[in-house]
């Protein structure tokens, strides 16, 4: 729905509504914000609210913090349940300046700069992303995560817990305008995903950051806790992020063409193209957490290897197949991202790598649909498949010499990510951990 600042006052005034939370995240996509009374909310609405932003990670240095959070109309929604016994309502906020300039460091910023190009070039931008998380029990800060079920892939039991609080969580995403495609069991005991129905990129962004707040806050409610960590347990798969994208052009989807093996389009190729051709470079983006790497191995479905093919789960980028008469539908998966990345960064730079390879016309390599992780090295090799970077220091280094990286983020997230990335890598490096106690200290 699209609203006015005098529909927004309307409808607070007509559901009770006491305080107005004001969310935007840092460059890591934490989400941070503000709360409001109603009777600040007018002053708001038309010159913002002021914070000091030195203490968010990646934003500015103290002397010159004061930054200024305007809310976007277009994001307001009403809470599904009351916060200390008053209705709350939200908007996602764009950071400015003092002077009212889009703020650099903002991360929602850059994903509407990347969208403008691709409007100037005719094109929108559509996402679907599947979010996958874990339930596990409240056993205490520093325990080992516990399940709460032991069902499978597509598993479908009511007297489950996991399954009663994922219903739930469906039910409140729903009473607030995000709409759900479907939900079920994930493969790994306890892993759940709820896919939300595709969106225009910006509105996804937020929806994704909605969507791990009201996960998270349900499964409190139901005396458990929700983790969107990578790969929180040994020996299971990890949460994945496959972000299905496609490009329209006014009504019509850019990657279709009928008569083509893949009915895949010059653009939708040359659009993979680019994707593959920079995803090394973008995965610390994409995947930027030191444990997000012990996810991407071969094995877990994970995908670590650089290809495409239709029917081929073990390619970084899948085709879904087409069915006819659904043409709008066509569109690529891209699987490696994880569900702790920053969407508003990540859904700009995969369009930025895509749309470089449709401006530049970069030729698509051949598909792959045999099993990739039955290959060895020298078959891998034969066939020039390539492979992401391996551990959060590898994803730094080919972070740091992307000039298309640099260009989509802009200087001030490019450097603070790395600086960022580079002190969790060091931190991780010089821990002692319990592998090393258990293998090496008992006989060294």
């Amino acid at each position: 729905m699209t609203y006015n600042a005098e529909q927004v006052r309307e409808l607070i005034d007509r559901e009770g509504v006491k305080y107005i939370r004001l969310y935007f995240t840092d460059i890591l996509g934490q989400l941070k914000g503000m709360s409001v009374t109603r009777s600040e909310f007018d002053e708001v609405l038309v010159n913002g609210q002021g914070f000091d932003g030195s203490s968010i990670e990646g934003f500015v240095r103290i002397e010159e913090s004061d930054l200024n959070a305007r809310p976007d109309l277009q994001t307001f929604r009403i809470f599904p349940w009351e916060i200390a016994g008053e209705r709350v309502a939200m908007m996602f906020c764009d950071i400015t300046t003092p002077h009212g300039d889009p703020y650099e460091g903002d991360p929602r910023n850059v994903l509407k700069r990347v969208l403008k190009k691709a409007a100037d070039l005719g094109y929108t931008y559509y996402v679907g992303p599947e979010l996958e998380y874990f339930y596990f029990k409240q056993n205490g800060q520093g325990n080992a995560p516990e399940f709460v079920d032991r069902a499978g892939y597509f598993d479908y039991g009511t007297i489950d817990l996991g399954a009663r609080v994922r219903k739930k969580t469906v039910v409140a995403l729903e009473s607030i305008g995000v709409q759900v495609e479907c939900s079920h069991h994930e493969v790994a005991p306890s892993q759940h995903e709820i896919d939300l129905k595709y969106q225009k990129a910006l509105k996804m962004a937020d929806f994704a950051m909605i969507y791990r707040l009201i996960v998270k806050e349900v499964a409190l409610e139901n005396g458990i806790y929700a983790t969107f960590m990578p790969k929180p347990i040994f020996g299971e798969n990890g949460s994945g992020m496959h972000c299905h994208q496609s490009l329209f052009q006014g009504d019509s989807n850019a990657f279709f063409q009928k008569d083509d093996q893949y009915n895949l389009s010059d653009t939708g190729k040359a659009y993979i193209a680019g994707l593959l051709k920079h995803v090394k470079e973008l995965t610390l983006v994409t995947n930027q957490w030191v444990n997000s790497y012990k996810r991407l191995v071969p094995g877990y479905e994970a995908p670590c290897y650089i290809s495409w093919g239709q029917r081929n789960r073990s390619s970084l980028i899948r085709i879904p197949m087409y069915r006819p008469g659904k043409e709008k539908a066509t569109r690529i998966e891209l699987r490696s991202p994880d569900p702790a990345c920053n969407p508003y960064l990540a859904f700009a730079l995969m369009l930025a790598a895509g749309l470089e390879g449709i401006e530049k016309n970069y030729p698509l390599m051949a598909p792959v649909e045999d099993n990739i992780f039955e290959m060895n090295a020298s078959e891998r090799k034969r066939r020039k498949i390539d492979s992401l970077p391996d551990s959060l220091e590898n994803a730094i280094r080919a972070f740091e010499k992307s000039d298309l990286v640099r260009e989509t983020l802009g200087e001030h997230i490019f450097n603070s990510l790395i600086a960022n990335k580079l002190t969790e890598w060091d931190r991780y490096r010089i821990h002692v951990s319990r592998f090393e106690l258990e293998n090496y200290y008992p006989w060294l």
